[in-house]
């Protein structure tokens, strides 16, 4: 699409809900920030979100959502109107974020055309769908960077190419060497001294497994976490610390116990967003499901290991640094491309993924850092 040369001189971009998202909307932000650095650029996002944001130069104010239903809304929307932003750039696509949006007077509102809100959005920006209707998938990188395109077009009048489908394998359309990006403030790494002095690695290495996720169906079993931690240990000689948030401290602890080698459970140890950066920043190894952690270990270049399960892989294809490469293992390597794993969560389910396709994974990319291959 094309638009008419216009100057955005006050812009806030609202923030993905999830930390996974956010963190894959970095490079997005950084391009906004390199093509218009005379700029002021706020940063709307919800407050769970906040701190894996925190440091990044990409910003000027980083402004929290204010919760709570329509209440909320009438004050996050104040919140931008007491700052005269002229143009909204929505990474998010819900209704409400439109209509914050909208309420908040700004005459440039930016987004994807979906969940109902055509008449909340003065560009509405178009995602591809398959020839059934449904949306077809694409990188969740590259939406976000489409979106940025299309704000930094507003200044040249220059055509932005349509957003496509992810190809065959997966590939995305950010430039060679755009990677994600997050920043481990000097906050971060003090709260993160504090959390492995008390799980007493502080001196040695380290891998983090991450358990969890938002959704149930895309945990790998505890017991093999619990099996995975035990081997890591013996035959590589790393300690083990199992991520979580608050809310899967339970489950953390029930992998702790049931390992042998005794790995650490860092939600009882108070760790916060803030910590969890700095903490797998220095880590050897991350492996995870499809969630959080996995973006933040791309970030800092961690090697890691994601397991997907029953979410397509393609939705979150994501660059990986030389010196963090990712295997990606998924629950049905033999579901045709034309196919989603979302539309066959049986066929797909993560605990299809056997231990022993993990263990090999996590022997090859050690081995290839220690070599330094």
């Amino acid at each position: 699409m094309s638009l008419h040369p216009t100057t955005p001189l006050r812009i806030v971009v609202v923030c993905p809900s999830w930390v996974g998202d956010a963190v894959m909307a970095t490079p997005a932000l950084g391009l906004i920030r390199r093509s218009l650095p005379g700029a002021t650029i706020g940063l709307l996002c919800k407050p769970g979100v906040a701190p894996i944001l925190d440091g990044l130069g990409v910003y000027d104010e980083l402004i929290t959502m204010h919760p709570g239903g329509v209440m909320g809304h009438k004050h996050s929307a104040s919140k931008l109107r007491m700052r005269g932003f002229d143009t909204v750039l929505l990474l998010t696509n819900s209704f409400s974020s439109a209509l914050i949006a909208r309420m908040a007077g700004a005459p440039r509102r930016i987004g994807y055309d979906r969940d109902a809100r055509h008449l909340l959005l003065t560009h509405r920006l178009t995602a591809p769908k398959t020839d059934d209707g449904k949306w077809a998938i694409v990188p969740a990188v590259d939406y976000y960077w489409h979106a940025a395109e299309t704000l930094i077009a507003m200044t040249t009048g220059e055509r932005v190419d349509d957003l496509r489908p992810a190809d065959e394998a997966g590939a995305h359309r950010l430039p060679a060497g755009t990677y994600l990006e997050l920043v481990s403030t000097q906050r971060d790494r003090e709260e993160a001294d504090d959390v492995l002095a008390r799980a007493g690695v502080l001196d040695r290495p380290y891998a983090v497994l991450n358990p969890g996720g938002n959704n149930e169906a895309k945990r790998w079993p505890a017991d093999r976490f619990a099996a995975l931690a035990d081997h890591l240990e013996e035959s590589h000689g790393l300690r083990v610390l199992i991520s979580g948030s608050p809310g899967e401290a339970e489950l953390a602890s029930s992998i702790a116990s049931m390992a042998k080698s005794e790995p650490v459970s860092l939600p009882a140890l108070g760790m916060t967003l803030g910590s969890l950066k700095s903490i797998i920043e220095r880590s050897e190894l991350l492996v995870t499901n499809d969630t959080g952690p996995r973006h933040i270990a791309a970030a800092f270049g961690v090697p890691m290991v994601t397991m997907f399960g029953p979410t397509d892989h393609r939705w979150t294809t994501i660059p990986t640094r030389p010196e963090g490469p990712e295997t990606v293992l998924v629950a049905d390597p033999e579901l045709p491309l034309t196919e989603s794993a979302n539309d066959h969560p049986e066929r797909c389910r993560v605990d299809r993924i056997g231990l022993d396709s993990v263990v090999r994974s996590v022997d090859r990319l050690l081995t290839a850092a220690r070599s330094g291959a």
